[in-house]
């Protein structure tokens, strides 16, 4: 099937609730959290007044009408939190669209956006166990430090 890559329109902004939700790493055999576990202030930093601050950023991949992932970034005290000038990224391809290398395609595409936007740089944090460190890195993120259970890892640009 075919997707396009855009960005999030204003009226669209409750699907970073959704995809706040399936960005959070359950490792193999784990049960998923309760869905209210996003509204936990440490969550909420991601998606609360989105789109209100001039560096909310986020593009969608959209697939007949349906967005079925997105990669979202913002200046915020998170888990990978490197300085007040480097924006952090969030990113999630809902199940059943895994493995098309959407995510990839929506790695590369923010990172475009916000070279072309004069950002030096976009950090993350990952779960040491998390398959998708591998994505990172192949889209040219690196480990820049850790924690006993993630990485913090920073694309310069």
């Amino acid at each position: 099937m075919e997707h396009i890559v855009r960005k999030l329109r204003k009226d669209e902004t409750g699907i970073l609730d959704d995809l706040l939700y399936e960005a959070i790493f359950l490792p193999e055999g784990a049960e998923p959290p309760p869905r209210d576990i996003i509204d936990a202030p440490e969550l909420q930093v991601y998606v609360k007044d989105f789109g209100e601050h001039p560096d909310d950023h986020c593009l969608v991949a959209e697939e007949d009408g349906r967005i079925i992932g997105g990669v979202w970034v913002r200046i915020m005290d998170d888990y990978g939190h490197i300085d007040d000038k480097t924006p952090s990224l969030a990113i999630a391809v809902f199940d059943g669209h895994r493995g098309r290398g959407i995510g990839t395609e929506l790695m590369k595409a923010m990172t475009e956006l916000l070279r072309s936007e004069d950002y030096s740089g976009v950090s993350l944090s990952v779960q040491k166990e998390n398959y998708a460190y591998r994505m990172y890195r192949k889209t040219g993120f690196e480990t820049v430090a850790e924690t006993d259970e993630e990485y913090i890892m920073l694309c310069r640009l």
